[in-house]
């Protein structure tokens, strides 16, 4: 019997001026243990004229992951954070009971070609913090744990695994994993996950069980204990997962909650932009994504 449970396929979802490949949430996989979002952003050559633009939006109940392949954002948030994220490096914020932040091509790059690719990740709180005060860290490529086993190459993004820590402050059991690989050969490390775990393949391919998977597709493990697969030479993959929570949660436009009049009070705060709920964004105070009115009295997913 075959250990993947399911396959989500990448779909075009629109933010903004910039196109990307949702891969959760999916309709039937809601979150792949405490991760609830994930965007593969780009690759995209941009020219001189176009640049990334994501104006001062909200969140609560979560924490935001940016992971670059290629390119930079320039990050400024509600905390008075204002940080050029590049490749490699890990951008960590806590929500929490709510915070605001927007995502910009950086002025010194606004006039030239660039290229941007990356990850855009949302971590679930534990219900116990969803209301905590908002935080912000950002880790440097140098202090990301990277090692070597033979011809496999690891390095852990987010969480613990293999008995390593990433200095990234996660708030429950998780592992961000990259694997990268010079020469085809069996990666076997069940005995060393936990919870669930999801794969994205970036370069190359995998074969499980007879069955080969290239990119745009995430694979969702039915048992992460018994994950084994044949990765190819000058492979890359990733893989995502931990311990998903007792309660369910719900994704309501950038908010995410177990508790829905929580989202319903942050959609009315955001909406009459009430500042004390959600402060502006020091150096970024003009503009703001409104909540679309098409969901102002929506359903929540789930």
């Amino acid at each position: 019997m075959s250990n993947i449970g399911l396959i989500i396929e990448e779909k075009a979802a629109d933010i903004g001026n910039f196109l990307v490949g949702r891969l959760l949430p999916f309709r039937e996989k809601r979150a792949v243990g405490p991760f609830v979002f994930i965007d593969h952003m780009g690759p995209a050559a941009l020219k001189e004229y176009q640049n990334l633009e994501v104006p001062p939006h909200p969140h609560i109940g979560l924490s935001t992951l940016t992971y670059l392949f290629e390119g930079s954002i320039q990050h400024k948030d509600s905390l008075g954070s204002n940080i050029e994220i590049k490749p490699g490096a890990v951008n960590w914020m806590t929500a929490g009971k709510g915070v605001v932040h927007s995502e910009r091509t950086p002025e010194y790059l606004r006039s030239s070609e660039k290229n941007l690719h990356g990850f855009q990740i949302w971590v679930g709180l534990p219900k116990n913090l969803e209301q905590s005060e908002p935080t912000f860290h950002h880790t440097e490529t140098e202090d990301v744990p990277v090692w070597n086993e033979g011809d496999l190459q690891y390095k852990l993004i987010a969480g613990e695994l293999f008995e390593r820590r990433s200095p990234v402050p996660v708030h429950s059991k998780l592992f961000f994993l990259e694997i990268k690989s010079k020469k085809s050969q069996l990666v076997s490390i069940g005995k060393d996950l936990f919870g669930e775990v999801a794969m994205y393949v970036l370069e190359g391919n995998v074969t499980i069980e007879g069955n080969t998977f290239g990119g745009k597709q995430l694979l969702v493990a039915k048992n992460a204990t018994l994950c084994e697969f044949e990765i190819s030479e000058n492979s890359t993959i990733y893989l995502f997962g931990g311990e998903p929570f007792e309660e369910e949660r719900y994704i309501f436009w950038n908010f995410v909650n177990s508790d829905k009049e929580i989202i319903e009070k942050a959609k009315i705060n955001w909406h009459e932009q009430n500042h004390e709920a959600f402060p502006l964004v020091p150096g970024d105070e003009e503009e703001f994504v409104p909540l679309p009115k098409s969901i102002l009295n929506g359903k929540l997913s789930k």
